[in-house]
């Protein structure tokens, strides 16, 4: 199976940039499954059902959320009712939504897509996440109940990333990280057969402080204050993600490329 995954798309700069360069991309590669990172598409904070609506038209098979799921409100009646959005699994249990789901997919096949929040460095306490994720992979044997599974780990810290995706090290086909913005050059595939990255990066103006227009950030690194709200940068997004492919019997990992497509970052694709 030919699995992608983007990261955090930013505002309007990485709407507009999804929704034009994802057809093609599934046309083109192929894509059996695609999941897009949408928490920060609505003015860099959280997700409304519009625009939510726009990355399910532009091809996304299943848009996860993160530590902003709820920020726009009226998300919280609307994911209800939208089966393809997938919020944290170690929210509150009352919280709206699911953390885990399996989709269909071309062929008859599975793909189980689940999102967990870190504790490290995050402004709020979560539940565990490595309980959170272990339950669901239990419940979901890759090769078994499922031909892929996908892993959304959404955190600061490069460690508990990286542990995660060693946790899940052949129970998952592909283990990714959000929340940072910031592509890493790790991309691999674990002893196990797990792909894994830590931080896919995000699909929003690279010409920015992660994706917020440059001014108010620096403003405030400086001087300790704040003068403005901040802004998601306008200018041409580049698409950064992961491209994982699997072997259907196993569900394991194959292949996996980090990708870059956009004026800001070196390009890269499969």
């Amino acid at each position: 199976m030919k699995l992608l995954f983007l990261g955090d798309v930013m505002g309007r700069s990485g709407r507009t940039a999804v929704s034009a360069r994802l057809p093609e991309l599934r046309r083109d590669w192929a894509l059996d499954f695609i999941v897009v990172n949408g928490e920060n598409a609505t003015s860099g904070a959280g997700l409304s059902p519009e625009h939510a609506k726009a990355l399910f038209d532009a091809g996304a098979d299943c848009v996860t959320l993160g530590d902003h799921a709820f920020d726009q409100r009226e998300m919280l009646g609307f994911i209800e009712s939208e089966p393809r959005l997938i919020r944290p699994l170690n929210f509150a249990r009352s919280a709206p939504g699911k953390g885990a789901r399996v989709f269909n997919a071309p062929g008859g096949r599975k793909v189980m897509v689940a999102q967990v929040l870190g504790q490290v460095f995050m402004k709020r306490p979560f539940d565990d996440p490595f309980s959170a994720v272990d339950a669901v992979l239990r419940a979901h044997p890759l090769g078994a109940a499922v031909q892929a599974a996908l892993v959304d780990i959404h955190c600061e810290a490069t460690s508990e990333k990286m542990g995660m995706g060693h946790w899940c090290d052949g129970r998952a086909s592909l283990v990714v990280g959000t929340h940072t913005h910031v592509p890493t050059a790790d991309a691999q595939i674990l002893p196990g057969g797990t792909a894994f990255q830590s931080d896919a990066g995000m699909c929003g103006d690279y010409n920015s402080v992660i994706g917020m227009e440059k001014q108010e950030p620096m403003r405030r690194f400086v001087t300790g204050m704040a003068k403005e709200r901040f802004k998601p940068a306008a200018g041409e997004a580049t698409l950064c993600g992961t491209y994982v492919e699997t072997d259907d019997a196993s569900g394991r990992a194959t292949v996996v490329k980090a990708i870059r497509l956009g004026p800001r970052l070196a390009a890269a694709t499969p």
